[in-house]
């Protein structure tokens, strides 16, 4: 139920996806052409919980039933005091200005236009239900997903990058954590400009495997430059298939 916050990019050649499984509130995505956000607490739940009055209450809420907006008017009206002091309607007012509601991976029907999604921030170049960048920020989120696409059987042959950047479920990690994914995005973003320019757009929009080698084949160094940059982010990564 988190997001990072983004400066706007009308260049962006690929579209990425975040999915975020921190209560922490986190920073978030404004104006980001080609970047969606998926967030959850967790990539196989059934409900969206945030905290509660207590460590055994829980506020629970069902996936595509209820908005952020509703979230943050309920608790609001539950304990405004308690739920500013946590953190929680500050996190739901700024999740509420980006999408709807939070979302789950596996509900994602991969290639089926997300055009319900027009009005979410950061929505532009994923109407059609692609993107070429998954980013988690838990390694059993990073294994849940890496897990679904096998178990998805590529029926699209389409690569996609599969990265997680671990980062520790508090408050001051979250916003560190939320820069150095703007950071890896940012640099992900100007490779594929560069590939994209040198190979076409047409050919390199397709999406294939033989059009984007060039920008796979150049992934790996990315990620480790910028590990340099952010070493207290350890960074895993893997190419899977839609």
């Amino acid at each position: 139920m988190a997001h990072l916050k983004a400066t706007a990019d009308t260049n962006s050649s690929f579209a990425l996806y975040v999915l975020a499984t921190t209560i922490a509130p986190w920073k978030h995505i404004y104006g980001y052409p080609r970047l969606t956000i998926l967030s959850s607490p967790s990539a196989l739940v059934l409900s969206s919980a945030c905290l509660g009055p207590t460590i055994t209450q829980p506020n629970v809420y069902h996936f595509y039933k209820t908005s952020y907006d509703s979230m943050f008017k309920e608790l609001e009206s539950k304990d405004a005091r308690l739920y500013k002091n946590n953190g929680i309607l500050n996190m739901l007012n700024r999740n509420r200005g980006v999408k709807w509601g939070p979302e789950r991976w596996q509900d994602w029907q991969v290639g089926v236009p997300r055009l319900q999604h027009a009005k979410d921030r950061g929505s532009e170049g994923t109407e059609g239900g692609l993107v070429d960048i998954v980013i988690t920020c838990e390694e059993r989120c990073w294994d849940a997903v890496v897990d679904d696409l096998l178990n998805r059987g590529s029926p699209l042959n389409r690569p996609v990058h599969v990265i997680n950047v671990e980062i520790k479920d508090n408050h001051e990690e979250a916003a560190i954590g939320g820069q150095g994914i703007l950071d890896l995005a940012n640099s992900l973003n100007a490779a594929a400009r560069e590939e994209r320019d040198a190979v076409g757009a047409s050919s390199f929009d397709n999406g294939s495997a033989s059009s984007r080698a060039s920008f796979d084949e150049r992934v790996p160094d990315i990620l480790a430059s910028w590990q340099e940059r952010w070493p207290n982010l350890p960074a895993t990564w893997t190419v899977a298939w839609f």
